[in-house]
């Protein structure tokens, strides 16, 4: 998928879109994606200055759009969005900066109706950089400015 696809997937735009391209995918099941991290992100002018890391958060968002591109690629999730419902497991492995290219691969543990887990990691180059499992919970989207979403607990 190139970003004309994934802008139609993904509700994100700049600066929160943050993966450029699909590399693989099983719609529902898994997906491959990239974010080129470049010096240029707004995040890096205030984030550590003069020796910029991509905040952990922003990895742990790329991770989880990449995991809403492979939920929201099926004909049964139509008229859906993906909402991170939760994290467990995150470690971070090493530091991504300006110049590396993030790769995540995210995989469906389980799904039981509209909730679900997915394992997510995210490398630089044979380096592992973040990984954890992340909970989602689709929703449609005429509900998604709704205050009252459903639980997210799987168990």
């Amino acid at each position: 998928m190139d970003i004309r696809a994934i802008l139609q997937t993904l509700p994100h735009r700049y600066p929160f879109l943050l993966v450029d391209r699909i590399l693989e995918l099983e719609p529902g099941q898994r997906a491959v994606g990239v974010k080129n991290v470049t010096a240029n992100e707004p995040h890096f002018t205030g984030h550590w200055p003069g020796n910029p890391v991509m905040p952990g958060v922003l990895i742990i968002e790329a991770m989880a759009q990449t995991a809403g591109v492979a939920m929201l690629t099926g004909h049964e999730t139509r008229g859906k969005q993906a909402f991170l419902g939760g994290v467990d497991k995150v470690r971070f492995r090493r530091p991504v900066v300006p110049g590396d290219q993030l790769i995540m691969e995210a995989e469906l543990i389980r799904q039981k109706g509209t909730i679900g887990k997915m394992h997510i990691i995210a490398r630089v180059g044979d380096e592992l950089a973040c990984s954890g499992d992340f909970s989602f919970v689709l929703v449609d989207e005429d509900q998604k400015s709704d205050q009252s979403l459903p639980e997210t607990t799987t168990q």
